[in-house]
C-alpha cells in the first residue's frame, strides 16, 4: 500500500493498451485506486483484458464505464481523444477528475476547454514512458518509475478547487512511481517534438530507407544490426497508429523541429564532405556530453548494451 493511500475511489481507463494497462497496475500496485473499469472499443482486447483480470469491470460502452468515475483516464490514440472526451461528457460525475496520457496536449487541452466538461476537472497530462510494445499484455506496473509525467493545466481554469485537483492528480502520478511536471502545453508539444516525435521520425526514415535499398538484402540488414540501426528498428516498431496521430495533431511543432534538423544535418555533410575533423569531433564531443547527461539524470542506464544482456553471465 502507498503512503498516498486511496484517492480514487472508482477509475476508469478507457484503452486497454500499453500506458492503459501500466496505469492500472501501478495504481493498483500502489493502493491509490479503488475499483477499475476498463472500456475499450476493441472485442479482442476487452475479452484479453477479462482473461488477465486487468480490472474488476470491462465493457465497450463508455457511459456505462465513467459513471460514478472519480478519475477517468483516456488512453487512446492522441487523434480520438476530442472525441472520447466528448462522448463521456454527458455522463461523467460533477467533480470527477478527467486526464489523458496523449504525447501532444495542444489539441487536447482545446477539446478539455469545452463547455460540457466545466463540470469537471479535465487535465492534461502526458506520462513520458513507453515501450515498442501494444495491447492489454504490454503494461507492467514499473513503466513509470522514475519517468516524468507533465501535466498541462487549463489556463483558464485558475480557481481553487481545480487547482487542488491537479494537485492531486500530480499525488496520484507520483504514488506511481513518476516524476511530475506542470507546462504549458503548447511549450510541451515543442520540447516533445524534440525528444520524441522527431526521434521516431528520424528511425521511422531510416529503416525505411535501408527496407528500400534494392542492394541490401532484407537478410543483411538482419544479419548486421547489432549495430546502431538495431536501436532505430526498436522505436520504429512502434505503435502505427499512435503515431500517425502525434504526427498529424503536432504538425507544426514536428516541422519547426525538422527544418532546424535539416539545417544541421547538410552542416554535418558539409564538414565530412570537405573532411572538417575539428568540427565533426567537436559535434560528437558535444553530444556525447547530453548522452551522459541522460544516464546521471537516472533516465537510462548506463550498463554496457543499454542493460539488454543483464541476466545473459
Amino acid at each position: 500500500m502507498s503512503p498516498t493511500g486511496l484517492l480514487y475511489p472508482k477509475m476508469t481507463v478507457v484503452g486497454a493498451g500499453l500506458i492503459g494497462g501500466s496505469v492500472i497496475l501501478a495504481a493498483r500496485a500502489h493502493g491509490v485506486v479503488g475499483e477499475i473499469t476498463i472500456a475499450d472499443a476493441s472485442e479482442a482486447h476487452r475479452a484479453r483484458a477479462l482473461e488477465i483480470g486487468l480490472a474488476d469491470h470491462v465493457t465497450g460502452d463508455l457511459a456505462e464505464a465513467v459513471k460514478d468515475a472519480d478519475l477517468v483516464v483516456i488512453a487512446t490514440p492522441v487523434l480520438s481523444i476530442g472525441d472520447v472526451a466528448a462522448a463521456v461528457a454527458p455522463h461523467l460525475k460533477a467533480g470527477a477528475t478527467l486526464t489523458d496520457v496523449g504525447s501532444t496536449k495542444a489539441t487536447i487541452a482545446e477539446a478539455f476547454r469545452a463547455p460540457e466538461l466545466a463540470k469537471v476537472f479535465a487535465i492534461p497530462g502526458h506520462p513520458i514512458a513507453g515501450t515498442e510494445q501494444s495491447g492489454p499484455d504490454a503494461g507492467f506496473a514499473e513503466l513509470f518509475e522514475g519517468r516524468w509525467t507533465i501535466l498541462t493545466p487549463l489556463a483558464d481554469r485558475d480557481d481553487e478547487a481545480y487547482a487542488a485537483a491537479v494537485a492531486k492528480l500530480a499525488s496520484f502520478w507520483r504514488a506511481c512511481g513518476a516524476q511530475v511536471e506542470l507546462m504549458e502545453e503548447k511549450h510541451h508539444d515543442l520540447v516533445l517534438a524534440v525528444v520524441s516525435h522527431l526521434p521516431h521520425l528520424i528511425a521511422y526514415t531510416i529503416v525505411g530507407s535501408a527496407a528500400d535499398l534494392e542492394n541490401v538484402t532484407e537478410n543483411e540488414v538482419i544479419k548486421y544490426s547489432a549495430s546502431g540501426f538495431r536501436d532505430f528498428t526498436r522505436i520504429a516498431a512502434s505503435d502505427p497508429t499512435m503515431w500517425r496521430d502525434i504526427f498529424v495533431a503536432n504538425k507544426d511543432a514536428v516541422l519547426e523541429m525538422l527544418g532546424r534538423f535539416t539545417e544541421d544535418l547538410q552542416a554535418m555533410s558539409r564538414a565530412i564532405r570537405w573532411g572538417d575533423a575539428d568540427t565533426l569531433h567537436a559535434h560528437f564531443t558535444r553530444t556525447r556530453a547530453i548522452r551522459r547527461g541522460i544516464v546521471a539524470a537516472g533516465q537510462e542506464s548506463a550498463e554496457p548494451n543499454f542493460g539488454r544482456d543483464r541476466g545473459k553471465h
